[in-house]
């Protein structure tokens, strides 16, 4: 089980894991990673992670593009490609499905639902897992606070791990400044 928690605040993507494994704490690896420009937080299944991790391979954003059009005309295929090439993905009535992650890319925050729809959540900041209510009620409460945004995101994982016994710590929280698909692409 698992919380992820991200923030898009001035051009910069700040992301947060919980180290749960099912009823254990884990330390490695970390839910959070990067490819190139994209910061991804996962959660579901580890499986899928590290797929997604070690094996997604995913083309250079063009210009004139939107980064909801890059994401879905290529990052979805390519994440789509990716787990089925690896035996992750599940096909029952005709619907494929893998699971939810969070994408950290340009400045913005996205949400990749089990069905592959993606979604930017209105107010910069989004959350994934079991404790995605928690995380997201505590982000609510906190969104005109002073707290830096790594500090919202360790609250919010705090009280997403006190009202569920499947957020544990340690709380790890990544950045990925907003650099442009010119700069991403050299």
């Amino acid at each position: 089980m698992t919380c992820i928690v991200g923030i898009a605040e001035n051009g910069v993507v700040y992301m947060g894991a919980d180290s749960a494994a099912g009823e254990r704490s884990v330390n490695q690896p970390h839910k959070i990673f990067r490819i190139g420009g994209l910061l991804i937080g996962y959660t579901t299944s580890w499986r899928m992670g590290q797929i997604l991790e070690h094996h997604l391979d995913v083309e250079d954003h063009e210009e004139g593009l939107t980064n909801m059009a890059y994401l879905v005309r290529y990052f979805i295929p390519a994440v789509r490609k990716c787990l089925q090439e690896q035996g992750y993905t599940k096909i029952e009535n005709n619907q494929e499905e893998a699971g939810s992650f969070l994408v950290g890319y340009l400045g913005h925050i996205y949400h990749v639902f089990n069905n592959f729809q993606v979604l930017e959540m209105t107010g910069g900041f989004d959350a994934c897992g079991y404790g995605e209510d928690f995380a997201l009620g505590a982000m609510y409460t906190l969104k005109h606070s002073q707290f830096l945004p790594r500090e919202r995101i360790l609250m919010c994982l705090e009280a997403a791990a006190h009202f569920s016994g499947y957020i544990q710590p340690p709380f790890h929280v990544k950045t990925l400044a907003a650099l442009n698909y010119k700069e991403i692409n050299k």
